[in-house]
């Protein structure tokens, strides 16, 4: 999967813009995400781990290693303000 993914520094991402649509259709990969979306808070947030976020903005698809601070309904919360739309994520790995 990773082989359709450009590496993309943390700082650069509040540069990008975010269609509103879904990224994922089946039902059961949405809630895969949200699991793993809050497995990666809880790492971020007692162990401090990276994790990597596949993501695709309105250029191409993208992927970012950091730390997880928070999850709304509706966005990724990384360091120092930067966000990520969840409807944007393709999958969360360690």
């Amino acid at each position: 999967m990773t082989s359709t993914f450009e590496n993309i520094d943390k700082e650069k991402i509040e540069s990008l813009k975010f269609p509103n649509n879904e990224v994922l259709t089946d039902q059961g990969a949405i809630k895969e995400r949200e699991t793993e979306l809050n497995r990666a808070l809880t790492l971020g947030n007692l162990e401090h781990t990276k994790i990597k976020i596949y993501f695709e903005d309105d250029l191409s698809k993208k992927i970012v290693e950091t730390t997880v601070w928070g999850v709304t309904d509706k966005r990724v919360i990384l360091k120092q303000g930067v966000v990520i739309p969840i409807h944007r994520v393709h999958k969360i790995s360690l």
